[in-house]
Order: C-alpha cells, then sequence, then structure tokens
C-alpha cells in the first residue's frame, strides 16, 4: 500500500472513555465480571493495558463506570417508550414487554453478572441499586399519569412497580441461568397477568400489537 501506514482517528479523552467502557461491557458479558483482566478489554481495541488504566485506575473501577454506562443506556431505552405520545397502558405495555426476558432487551446475563459482583463491590452495588431505584420510579410515573387520566385503578403505584420489577428480575435469572425451568410462552403470560392485574384491568386489555 505504498508503505503508508493505518491512520487513526484520534479521539477525546470522553470518546476515549467510552469506547473502554463499551469494551469493557461485552467482555463482561462474554467472560464475566470474576474472569475479567485489564488485557482483556486493552486487546479488545488493539491498546496497551496501560491505555486503559490511565482511564481507570482499577479494575473495580473500571468494571462499576462500565456498568453505569449500560445502566444509562437502559433508561435512556426506557425513557424512551415511556415518553411516547400515547395512553399510559400503551407505554407501560411496551415498556414492560421490552423489558422482560421474553422481549428485545439485551443484556439480561450482564445484569445477573451485576447483581452477583454488587455483593462484594460498594460501588457496582451503588450502581444497581440507582438502577433499581430509578427505573421503579419511571414506571410509577407512568402508572400515576394513567390513574389521573382514569385509564385504570391501580392504588399503589410504587407498590406495582416494585413488584413487577421483582417479578421480570426473577424471570430473567430462570430464562438466562436455567434453560428449560420456564418457557418463554409462559414468562410472557405471566408478565402480561401480572401487569394487568398490578393496574386493575382484565387480562384482555393487554390485547393488541406489540411495538
Amino acid at each position: 500500500m505504498g508503505g503508508r501506514g493505518v491512520v487513526r482517528v484520534r479521539l477525546t479523552v470522553a470518546e476515549r472513555r467510552e469506547e473502554l467502557l463499551r469494551a469493557a461491557v461485552e467482555q463482561i458479558s462474554a467472560r464475566g465480571v470474576a474472569a475479567l483482566r485489564i488485557a482483556d478489554v486493552a486487546s479488545a481495541l488493539g491498546v496497551s493495558n496501560a491505555l486503559v488504566l490511565y482511564h481507570f485506575s482499577t479494575k473495580e473501577k473500571l468494571v462499576a463506570a462500565a456498568f453505569a454506562l449500560a445502566a444509562e443506556d437502559d433508561l435512556a431505552h426506557l425513557r424512551g417508550l415511556l415518553g411516547r405520545r400515547t395512553s399510559a397502558l400503551r407505554r407501560l405495555r411496551a415498556a414492560v414487554r421490552w423489558y422482560a426476558p421474553t422481549g428485545q432487551a439485551k443484556g439480561w446475563r450482564l445484569w445477573i453478572e451485576g447483581w452477583a459482583a454488587a455483593l462484594r463491590e460498594p460501588a457496582l452495588r451503588d450502581v444497581t441499586r440507582d438502577l433499581d431505584r430509578r427505573w421503579k420510579a419511571a414506571i410509577a410515573e407512568v402508572i400515576v399519569e394513567g390513574v389521573a387520566a382514569g385509564e385504570f385503578p391501580c392504588p399503589d403505584p410504587e407498590g406495582a412497580a416494585l413488584r413487577l420489577t421483582a417479578l421480570l428480575d426473577g424471570l430473567a435469572v430462570q430464562l438466562t441461568s436455567y434453560a428449560g425451568a420456564v418457557s418463554r410462552a409462559r414468562a410472557r403470560e405471566w408478565t402480561d397477568e401480572a401487569l394487568a392485574r398490578e393496574l386493575g384491568l382484565p387480562r384482555k386489555a393487554l390485547a393488541g400489537p406489540r411495538r
């Protein structure tokens, strides 16, 4: 090629950090938190270990920041679903079906890894707790909107959001960690039944095209 080398685009500090974090997310998903090495992230991008350590001085800080990035991605998608200009019921149905392990949400193995590692890492525990709190709050807010609009009579929006989250997280563990323990069809049925029950609606109220 005429002796010309590969031209590398110089990234800003913020762009480089995000590149490293997204590589870390991929590596955690593939290897798990315990097996992850700084060298794995560096190798995936063709950079030095020193560069990774320059931006994140320890593996623990890298992992916590990677999960924070993944959390923001999930929350951004959730806000997009809940911010649509349609009924509260349609928004809730879309959000729950996306978040459910039978839907299109990616990264359940990543978050199960995160929950396990959070038992030993305070920084990661803060990340997972914040994601959980913000997810419940977003769901509860739309339930309140639906009650105010007369769409459904849910008497306890915060409790409903907590119970829905607990069910979806539990189903995620079953479907991700224990193949065959619960069928995807049965899990989807339970998810729809739970949403209808929490909102005080008949199951048939959730019928309609999935978006």
